[in-house]
């Protein structure tokens, strides 16, 4: 049995890689999947301000609040639990 995708649109989809992160200075950042749409379930409840996430270790990166760093980044927080990606 093969698992054929349903759609070409699916088809052109790179697979989502363990590690992602937003900041496009990461060695973790790729382009092209964020040229679709992506979606993160955390601990069952859908995120959308997730900065960066790691499936194989169970955490997600979300910023601070307000607070920013000395060259204006948002100031981030790990917070650890069952990380799911997916495309929307």
């Amino acid at each position: 049995m093969t698992d054929a995708p349903a759609t070409p649109e699916q088809a052109a989809r790179p697979p989502l890689p363990d590690r992602l992160s937003t900041d496009p200075r990461s060695p973790h950042h790729v382009a092209a999947v964020f040229e679709h749409d992506i979606g993160i379930r955390f601990n069952g409840k859908e995120r959308s301000d997730v900065d960066e996430y790691c499936l194989s270790e169970g955490w997600i990166r979300v910023a601070a609040g307000k607070a920013v760093d000395r060259r204006g980044r948002p100031l981030t927080i790990k917070l650890k639990g069952q990380v799911e990606a997916f495309y929307r």
